[in-house]
């Protein structure tokens, strides 16, 4: 095994990338085709369903998902455009 590849972590096993996508929700799969940070089908999956278990409709689930995302892309904002960015 290779050095850089040597851990104490467990391995995870993964599905294909794609074959998560495609067994996503349609709502979502939307949602990830316009967004604007790479997301793992996981993640937003993971969000998506936790929603949707506090009683929110589609609609609000992507609400949220672009809520998460306007956090993340503002967290790095000042970092990588400066502090004179509009989004700041």
């Amino acid at each position: 095994m290779p050095a850089n590849l040597t851990t104490s972590l467990r391995r995870r096993r993964t599905v294909a990338p794609m074959q998560a996508f495609d067994r996503a929700p349609p709502e979502l799969r939307a949602w990830l085709r316009e967004a604007a940070l790479p997301w793992s089908t996981h993640s937003a999956l993971r969000l998506w369903r936790r929603a949707l278990a506090d009683g929110a409709d589609p609609r609000a689930a992507r609400a949220r998902l672009d809520a998460a995302e306007a956090r993340l892309l503002g967290r790095d904002v000042a970092r990588v455009w400066g502090l004179g960015h509009p989004g700041r």
